[in-house]
């Protein structure tokens, strides 16, 4: 057990200290194009005149940044996905199917109930949480402050983040596993064994609270952040899990690989990340499987589907 939780932290250290250089030299170019090419800081500028025409509404500013602008995200990318699930087209999405042969097209009933219920996950549960979420930010004082935070100070919370969603989400996320809370509670988002994007937050509501909302409000609870922090960071979680749960291995996004195959054995890759199931050996199956060596990001326009085939299946 020692040996392996070793090797768990390498791989972590691994994947953030790679994560941390690529995001740095996006993050130093991205501020030398502001420096230097707009003449200006950009986007304070930008801050200071919206936070003067909002007159400083605090309220406001929060529901358009925490609740709107992740809202936006949300449906914008998912309503591209709907099109190649409801149409079939264009074939430039659909040839990167993960299960092949599922969803092709997906049934407009079954489709329409999950909106219905992402919808009500989204305003009746998610919105009414945002409360209380006001004002403990409002109580560290910083939160609508009129200096943005650096981009530096930014990567560090995005890693906070990032920490707090997988720890919280593996072990809530393996808690609704339990035969007596799967039966009851998590059977719902399992109906769907060949995920879609907007699945992402089909679910009951008890487990849209414990699973998919606090462990994202939690991190930028604990380190007081920004709302423009808050805001792209709630942008990133939704357009992610979306990404997770889309089947489709699409080119030079995050591989949906893992998450999707969760869906299909349940039993699976519990976390985000993939370091827990690591260290608890909830991915040991997984590993022996096509779907780990696809499990990269596609750097081609060949779906890993054709390039890393499944196996024949035995005569029976």
């Amino acid at each position: 057990q020692g040996e392996k939780l070793w090797d768990a932290l390498k791989i972590s250290a691994y994947v953030y200290s790679t994560g941390l250089l690529m995001f740095t030299a996006l993050v130093n170019s991205a501020s030398w194009f502001m420096e230097n090419i707009t003449l200006g800081n950009f986007w304070q500028t930008a801050w200071l005149k919206f936070y003067d025409w909002m007159e400083g509404d605090e309220w406001t500013i929060f529901l358009l940044g925490a609740a709107l602008v992740p809202t936006l995200a949300f449906w914008g990318f998912n309503g591209i996905l709907l099109v190649a699930d409801i149409t079939g087209k264009p074939t430039f999405i659909t040839r990167y199917r993960i299960q092949l042969g599922k969803n092709d097209p997906v049934d407009t009933k079954k489709l329409r109930q999950a909106i219905y219920t992402t919808l009500g996950n989204q305003f009746l549960i998610s919105l009414p949480m945002l409360v209380p979420m006001f004002y403990i930010m409002q109580w560290w004082g910083n939160t609508f402050s009129k200096e943005l935070p650096t981009f530096q100070w930014f990567l560090v919370e995005l890693s906070v983040f990032t920490v707090i969603e997988e720890i919280l989400f593996y072990y809530s996320h393996r808690l609704v596993h339990h035969p007596v809370l799967y039966k009851h509670i998590h059977k719902k988002h399992h109906e769907w064994t060949a995920p879609i994007g907007v699945v992402s937050i089909y679910a009951h509501p008890i487990e849209h609270i414990v699973s998919n909302t606090l462990p994202v409000m939690t991190g930028p609870m604990i380190m007081g952040s920004h709302i423009v922090s808050i805001s792209v960071w709630f942008s990133l979680a939704l357009v992610t899990t979306s990404i997770s749960h889309c089947g489709y291995h699409l080119p030079f996004l995050p591989s949906p690989e893992f998450h999707d195959f969760h869906h299909l054995k349940f039993n699976q890759c519990y976390g985000v990340l993939g370091v827990l199931d690591y260290l608890h050996g909830t991915d040991r199956v997984f590993r022996q499987t096509k779907a780990f060596e696809r499990h990269k990001v596609l750097l081609s326009l060949t779906p890993l589907s054709e390039s890393i085939p499944e196996p024949p299946k035995r005569a029976e």
